[in-house]
Protein backbone atom coordinates (compact mmCIF):
# COMPACT_ATOMS: atom_id res chain seq x y z
CA UNK A 1 0.00 0.00 0.00
CA UNK A 2 0.72 4.06 -0.90
CA UNK A 3 1.60 6.10 1.78
CA UNK A 4 -0.18 9.73 1.46
CA UNK A 5 3.09 10.98 1.70
CA UNK A 6 4.82 9.40 -1.49
CA UNK A 7 2.17 9.80 -4.08
CA UNK A 8 3.47 12.96 -4.86
CA UNK A 9 1.69 16.61 -4.47
CA UNK A 10 0.63 16.70 -8.10
CA UNK A 11 -1.19 12.96 -7.53
CA UNK A 12 -2.89 13.82 -4.32
CA UNK A 13 -4.58 17.28 -6.06
CA UNK A 14 -5.91 15.05 -8.95
CA UNK A 15 -7.51 12.71 -6.56
CA UNK A 16 -9.07 15.14 -4.92
CA UNK A 17 -10.63 17.22 -7.38
CA UNK A 18 -11.81 13.89 -9.09
CA UNK A 19 -13.68 12.79 -6.12
CA UNK A 20 -14.83 16.59 -5.86
CA UNK A 21 -16.03 16.00 -9.55
CA UNK A 22 -17.84 12.92 -9.16
CA UNK A 23 -20.00 13.88 -5.51
CA UNK A 24 -20.15 17.33 -4.21
CA UNK A 25 -18.07 19.46 -6.16
CA UNK A 26 -20.45 18.21 -9.42
CA UNK A 27 -23.63 19.35 -7.13
CA UNK A 28 -22.36 22.45 -6.49
CA UNK A 29 -22.09 23.05 -10.29
CA UNK A 30 -25.77 21.62 -10.77
CA UNK A 31 -26.79 24.29 -7.60
CA UNK A 32 -25.29 27.17 -9.20
CA UNK A 33 -26.97 26.43 -12.88
CA UNK A 34 -30.02 26.12 -10.77
CA UNK A 35 -29.37 29.26 -9.12
CA UNK A 36 -29.40 31.00 -11.92
CA UNK A 37 -32.38 29.76 -13.47
CA UNK A 38 -34.29 30.92 -10.74
CA UNK A 39 -33.11 34.08 -10.20
CA UNK A 40 -33.51 34.61 -14.06
CA UNK A 41 -36.92 33.05 -14.16
CA UNK A 42 -40.30 35.28 -13.67
CA UNK A 43 -41.56 36.53 -10.21
CA UNK A 44 -40.09 36.40 -6.63
CA UNK A 45 -37.76 33.44 -5.39
CA UNK A 46 -40.46 32.48 -2.64
CA UNK A 47 -42.73 31.42 -5.49
CA UNK A 48 -41.03 29.33 -6.54
CA UNK A 49 -40.05 25.67 -4.91
CA UNK A 50 -36.84 23.70 -4.29
CA UNK A 51 -37.75 19.76 -3.19
CA UNK A 52 -35.09 18.20 -1.55
CA UNK A 53 -37.04 14.16 -1.23
CA UNK A 54 -39.33 13.85 -4.01
CA UNK A 55 -41.31 11.02 -5.80
CA UNK A 56 -39.50 9.65 -9.17
CA UNK A 57 -42.61 7.29 -9.76
CA UNK A 58 -45.84 9.10 -9.45
CA UNK A 59 -48.94 6.79 -8.75
CA UNK A 60 -46.60 3.66 -9.13
CA UNK A 61 -45.18 3.38 -5.02
CA UNK A 62 -43.34 0.10 -5.86
CA UNK A 63 -41.24 1.87 -8.55
CA UNK A 64 -40.81 5.13 -6.48
CA UNK A 65 -39.65 3.22 -3.57
CA UNK A 66 -37.03 1.19 -6.39
CA UNK A 67 -35.94 4.78 -7.77
CA UNK A 68 -35.40 6.24 -3.82
CA UNK A 69 -33.29 3.30 -2.86
CA UNK A 70 -31.23 3.11 -5.95
CA UNK A 71 -30.63 6.68 -5.52
CA UNK A 72 -29.73 6.41 -1.77
CA UNK A 73 -27.12 3.88 -2.25
CA UNK A 74 -25.57 5.59 -6.14
CA UNK A 75 -24.89 8.59 -3.80
CA UNK A 76 -23.05 6.58 -1.50
CA UNK A 77 -20.41 5.43 -3.91
CA UNK A 78 -17.96 8.70 -3.29
CA UNK A 79 -17.86 7.29 0.57
CA UNK A 80 -16.79 4.28 -0.78
CA UNK A 81 -14.30 5.78 -3.40
CA UNK A 82 -12.55 7.44 -0.27
CA UNK A 83 -12.78 4.58 1.71
CA UNK A 84 -10.64 2.54 -1.11
CA UNK A 85 -8.15 5.96 -1.37
CA UNK A 86 -7.76 5.77 2.36
CA UNK A 87 -7.34 2.04 2.87
CA UNK A 88 -4.75 2.55 -0.07
CA UNK A 89 -2.72 4.72 2.48
CA UNK A 90 -3.19 2.36 5.36
CA UNK A 91 -5.08 4.22 7.22
CA UNK A 92 -9.05 3.87 6.63
CA UNK A 93 -11.96 5.56 7.22
CA UNK A 94 -10.85 5.66 10.92
CA UNK A 95 -8.40 7.93 10.37
CA UNK A 96 -11.15 10.62 9.98
CA UNK A 97 -13.16 8.84 12.63
CA UNK A 98 -16.10 7.30 10.56
CA UNK A 99 -16.12 4.23 12.69
CA UNK A 100 -18.37 2.92 15.71
CA UNK A 101 -15.15 3.04 18.24
CA UNK A 102 -17.30 5.72 20.37
CA UNK A 103 -21.10 5.29 19.19
CA UNK A 104 -22.84 6.74 22.35
CA UNK A 105 -20.33 9.69 22.47
CA UNK A 106 -20.70 10.63 18.47
CA UNK A 107 -24.26 10.41 19.08
CA UNK A 108 -24.60 12.36 22.32
CA UNK A 109 -22.31 15.25 20.72
CA UNK A 110 -24.20 15.09 17.85
CA UNK A 111 -27.59 15.16 19.52
CA UNK A 112 -26.11 18.32 20.87
CA UNK A 113 -24.93 19.58 17.89
CA UNK A 114 -28.13 19.33 15.85
CA UNK A 115 -30.28 21.08 18.48
CA UNK A 116 -28.04 24.03 18.53
CA UNK A 117 -28.23 24.50 14.67
CA UNK A 118 -31.14 22.93 13.98
CA UNK A 119 -33.96 25.86 14.87
CA UNK A 120 -31.66 28.60 14.35
CA UNK A 121 -31.38 27.05 10.43
CA UNK A 122 -34.65 27.61 11.10
CA UNK A 123 -34.82 30.82 11.88
CA UNK A 124 -32.30 31.70 9.22
CA UNK A 125 -34.43 29.90 6.51
CA UNK A 126 -37.67 31.90 7.07
CA UNK A 127 -35.90 35.09 7.50
CA UNK A 128 -34.51 34.33 4.13
CA UNK A 129 -37.28 33.97 2.30
CA UNK A 130 -39.22 36.41 3.81
CA UNK A 131 -36.87 38.60 2.81
CA UNK A 132 -37.19 37.40 -1.06
CA UNK A 133 -33.48 35.37 -0.96
CA UNK A 134 -34.46 32.26 -0.87
CA UNK A 135 -36.99 30.07 -2.61
CA UNK A 136 -39.50 27.91 -1.16
CA UNK A 137 -38.07 24.38 0.50
CA UNK A 138 -39.82 21.96 0.13
CA UNK A 139 -38.30 18.88 2.20
CA UNK A 140 -40.44 15.81 0.76
CA UNK A 141 -43.13 15.43 -1.55
CA UNK A 142 -42.93 11.42 -1.51
CA UNK A 143 -46.47 9.83 -0.86
CA UNK A 144 -48.46 8.83 2.05
CA UNK A 145 -47.07 4.75 2.06
CA UNK A 146 -45.51 2.97 4.43
CA UNK A 147 -42.21 3.30 2.77
CA UNK A 148 -42.35 6.81 3.03
CA UNK A 149 -40.84 7.69 6.32
CA UNK A 150 -37.91 4.77 6.38
CA UNK A 151 -36.85 6.31 2.98
CA UNK A 152 -36.66 10.28 4.52
CA UNK A 153 -34.45 9.02 7.47
CA UNK A 154 -32.46 6.73 4.42
CA UNK A 155 -32.23 10.40 2.25
CA UNK A 156 -31.45 12.11 5.78
CA UNK A 157 -28.62 9.51 6.76
CA UNK A 158 -27.41 9.24 3.36
CA UNK A 159 -26.86 13.28 3.16
CA UNK A 160 -24.95 13.58 6.48
CA UNK A 161 -22.38 10.29 5.23
CA UNK A 162 -21.53 11.52 2.20
CA UNK A 163 -21.26 15.41 2.85
CA UNK A 164 -19.61 15.01 6.58
CA UNK A 165 -17.05 12.42 4.76
CA UNK A 166 -16.16 13.76 1.78
CA UNK A 167 -16.44 17.46 2.53
CA UNK A 168 -14.95 17.63 6.36
CA UNK A 169 -13.11 14.37 6.89
CA UNK A 170 -11.59 13.78 3.38
CA UNK A 171 -11.11 17.01 2.32
CA UNK A 172 -9.57 18.26 5.48
CA UNK A 173 -7.22 15.40 4.99
CA UNK A 174 -6.05 16.37 1.85
CA UNK A 175 -5.92 19.98 2.15
CA UNK A 176 -3.66 19.35 5.01
CA UNK A 177 -1.56 16.92 3.10
CA UNK A 178 -1.18 19.77 0.29
CA UNK A 179 0.07 22.30 2.15
CA UNK A 180 -3.14 24.48 2.80
CA UNK A 181 -3.23 26.69 6.07
CA UNK A 182 -6.09 25.68 8.40
CA UNK A 183 -7.59 28.60 7.38
CA UNK A 184 -7.78 28.30 3.95
CA UNK A 185 -9.16 24.61 3.93
CA UNK A 186 -11.84 25.47 6.36
CA UNK A 187 -12.83 28.18 4.15
CA UNK A 188 -12.32 25.74 0.90
CA UNK A 189 -14.96 23.26 3.24
CA UNK A 190 -17.23 25.84 4.01
CA UNK A 191 -17.50 27.64 0.77
CA UNK A 192 -18.06 24.32 -1.27
CA UNK A 193 -20.83 23.01 1.27
CA UNK A 194 -22.32 26.40 0.81
CA UNK A 195 -22.21 26.16 -2.37
CA UNK A 196 -24.03 23.02 -3.37
CA UNK A 197 -27.15 24.34 -1.46
CA UNK A 198 -27.12 26.99 -3.34
CA UNK A 199 -30.26 25.94 -5.47
CA UNK A 200 -32.45 26.73 -2.59
CA UNK A 201 -31.46 30.29 -2.86
CA UNK A 202 -28.69 32.68 -0.84
CA UNK A 203 -30.34 32.03 2.41
CA UNK A 204 -28.99 27.94 1.67
CA UNK A 205 -25.78 29.18 0.81
CA UNK A 206 -24.87 31.17 3.90
CA UNK A 207 -26.76 29.31 5.95
CA UNK A 208 -25.02 26.40 4.98
CA UNK A 209 -21.04 27.77 4.46
CA UNK A 210 -22.00 28.81 8.58
CA UNK A 211 -22.80 25.43 9.23
CA UNK A 212 -19.72 24.40 7.62
CA UNK A 213 -17.39 26.78 9.21
CA UNK A 214 -18.87 25.72 12.55
CA UNK A 215 -19.06 21.70 11.42
CA UNK A 216 -14.79 22.13 10.71
CA UNK A 217 -14.01 23.44 14.03
CA UNK A 218 -15.42 20.92 15.91
CA UNK A 219 -13.75 18.37 13.49
CA UNK A 220 -10.62 20.06 14.13
CA UNK A 221 -11.37 19.80 17.69
CA UNK A 222 -12.72 16.41 18.01
CA UNK A 223 -10.79 14.60 14.94
CA UNK A 224 -13.74 12.87 14.00
CA UNK A 225 -16.45 12.78 11.20
CA UNK A 226 -18.70 10.90 13.95
CA UNK A 227 -20.47 13.52 15.51
CA UNK A 228 -21.14 15.27 12.48
CA UNK A 229 -23.04 12.46 10.45
CA UNK A 230 -25.08 12.21 13.66
CA UNK A 231 -25.71 15.76 14.07
CA UNK A 232 -26.32 15.95 10.02
CA UNK A 233 -28.48 12.86 10.37
CA UNK A 234 -31.00 14.11 12.88
CA UNK A 235 -31.54 17.61 11.79
CA UNK A 236 -32.37 16.26 7.95
CA UNK A 237 -34.35 13.33 9.57
CA UNK A 238 -36.14 16.36 11.72
CA UNK A 239 -36.53 18.78 9.14
CA UNK A 240 -37.91 15.86 5.84
CA UNK A 241 -40.29 13.72 8.69
CA UNK A 242 -41.06 16.93 10.26
CA UNK A 243 -42.27 18.87 7.02
CA UNK A 244 -44.26 15.42 6.23
CA UNK A 245 -46.12 15.63 9.77
CA UNK A 246 -46.37 19.76 9.94
CA UNK A 247 -46.98 20.65 6.12
CA UNK A 248 -50.43 22.48 5.43
CA UNK A 249 -51.07 21.95 9.42
CA UNK A 250 -49.42 24.97 10.72
CA UNK A 251 -49.40 28.28 9.57
CA UNK A 252 -45.93 29.20 10.01
CA UNK A 253 -44.33 26.89 7.63
CA UNK A 254 -44.16 27.47 3.79
CA UNK A 255 -45.60 24.97 1.51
Amino acid sequence: MADGSTLGRRTLAHETLLVLALSLGASAVSALISFIGSVTAPGPLKNQAATLVGSQAPGRPWLDLAWQVFGVATALVPVLLVAHLLTREGVGLRSIGFDLRRPRSDLAWGACVAAAIGGTGLLLYLGARGAGFNLTVVPESLPAVWWRVPVLVLAAVQNAVLEEVVVVGYLLRRLDRLGWSAGAALAASAVLRGSYHLYQGLGGFVGNMVMGVVFVLLYRRWGRVGPLVAAHSLIDTVAFVGYALLAGKVGWLPT
